[in-house]
């Protein structure tokens, strides 16, 4: 049996995932800062990730911790917020990837799926920290998946739009009703679709792919 360890795990994307992947037959380890997380950890603690390394040995690591960042012109910007977005989504993902990679290599299979987003290509206006953020995923993606890619181990990230999450819930109300306007299905995406991409992913069924970016954006991604 297979073994997928998924980053904020426990709401959103991440918990669709958890649950899409258990539902494969896959074991299912979830990594949150929530007390009710199999591994409660902070991703952007290299100590706390390499910690949560030694109880966990995963074939699939799903990066789906991040947040969304302050909102706001960039000159506006508080530079401890920005800092805090990276942390998160740059660093966490980072981290997990250095802390797991190594182990999926020496078995000579393994499946990494980063969650980047489509602000990551377009960028959304007043949410720069998080659409930097997002293009700094999809670039990490991009070489990680070059470097392993004689080795069993692929590596691809996620670019969605809008999903109806949690993390959504907080984000400014102007610049969620742009970007939600900007998809030409008129309607903002579900979880369970993208757990089923990630799902695909995380499967044999992908051989020939990696350091790839794969939109699920309703029609809106352009390239």
């Amino acid at each position: 049996m297979r073994t997928a360890l998924v980053t904020g795990g426990m709401s959103g994307l991440g918990a669709a995932a958890a649950a899409r992947l258990a539902a494969d037959g896959i074991r299912v380890v979830t990594l949150d800062l929530t007390p009710d997380a199999d591994l409660v950890a902070d991703v952007t603690s290299s100590e706390a990730v390499r910690h949560a390394a030694l109880a966990v040995e995963p074939d699939i690591l799903v990066n789906s911790a991040g947040v969304i960042g302050p909102a706001g012109p960039l000159w506006e910007l508080p530079p401890d917020e920005w800092d805090r977005t990276f942390a998160v989504n740059v660093r966490g993902t980072f981290n997990m990837c250095q802390a797991f990679v190594p182990g999926m290599i020496s078995r000579g299979w393994g499946r990494v799926i980063n969650m980047a987003s489509i602000s990551g290509k377009d960028g959304n206006p007043n949410m720069s920290a998080y659409s930097a953020s997002k293009a700094a995923v999809i670039a990490l993606t991009k070489s990680l998946g070059k470097e392993l890619a004689t080795t069993g181990v692929l590596v691809n990230a996620i670019a969605p739009a809008v999903i109806e999450t949690p993390m959504n819930a907080s984000t400014d109300p102007a610049a969620l009703a742009h970007i939600t306007s900007l998809i030409p299905m008129k309607r903002v995406g579900r979880p369970a679709e993208v757990a089923e991409l990630i799902a695909w992913l995380a499967s044999d069924k992908v051989t020939f792919s990696t350091g790839a970016v794969y939109d699920i954006s309703g029609g809106r991604a352009t390239y």
